[in-house]
C-alpha cells in the first residue's frame, strides 16, 4: 500500500512515499515543494497546492498522513504554517485520500523510540528504516518519518481489527 507522508511548511513542504506491506516498508520517493518567499501568501499557497497535486497525480498514493502543527512563539508564523497545513489537508482530500494526523512527538516516538528526538536522530532512523532513500534533506526526512509512523499505527490498527473480528466470530 502506497502511503504519503507530509510535513507542512509555507516555505518548504516535505513529502515522502513508502510502500507498506505488513511490517515491511520500502522507500518509493521523496522531495520538497518549495514556494517563493517573495510571492504573496495566496500565490505561495497556490504553488503548494499545485506542487503536491502533481506528486499525488504522479504516484497515486492510497492514504496520506500529515504532521500536526507545532505552535511557535511567533503568532504570525503559526498562522502562516496553519495556512500551509490547511492546503496540505485540502489537496489530499481533493484527491480522495483518507488523511490521518499525527503529533510531532508521536512521529518521533514511532521512528526513534523517544518523543524528544532531534531532527538529526529522526533523519538517521529514516535512513536506517528505509535504506533505499539515501541522504535526504530535513523536510523530506520528516515527511518520510510521518509516513513510517502512519504505517506502524495502521498495521497495529489492522491487527486489532482482525483479532476483534476473529473473537466476534467465536461468540455464538
Amino acid at each position: 500500500m502506497l502511503l504519503l507522508g507530509l510535513d507542512p511548511g509555507l516555505r518548504h513542504t516535505g513529502w515522502g512515499l513508502l510502500d507498506a506491506r505488513g511490517n515491511q516498508l520500502r522507500f518509493v520517493a521523496c522531495g520538497v515543494v518549495h514556494t517563493d518567499g517573495e510571492a504573496d501568501l495566496a500565490r505561495r499557497l497556490g504553488g503548494l497546492y499545485d506542487g503536491l497535486a502533481a506528486v499525488i497525480a504522479a504516484h497515486r498514493p492510497v492514504e496520506a498522513a500529515v504532521e500536526e502543527t507545532v505552535v511557535n512563539r511567533n503568532p504570525l508564523s503559526s498562522l502562516k504554517l496553519g495556512h500551509a497545513r490547511g492546503v496540505v489537508l485540502l489537496v489530499a482530500t481533493h484527491h480522495g485520500l483518507p488523511v490521518t494526523e499525527y503529533a510531532a512527538k508521536q512521529v518521533k516516538r514511532a521512528v526513534t523510540g523517544t518523543g524528544g528526538a532531534a531532527k538529526e536522530q529522526v533523519a538517521t532512523m529514516v535512513r536506517y528504516l528505509l535504506p533505499g532513500c539515501g541522504e535526504v534533506g530535513a523536510d523530506a526526512a520528516d515527511a518520510l518519518a510521518v509516513a513510517i509512523c502512519h504505517a506502524h499505527f495502521r498495521a497495529g490498527r489492522a491487527r486489532i481489527a482482525a483479532r476483534l473480528t476473529r473473537e466476534a466470530e467465536r461468540i455464538p
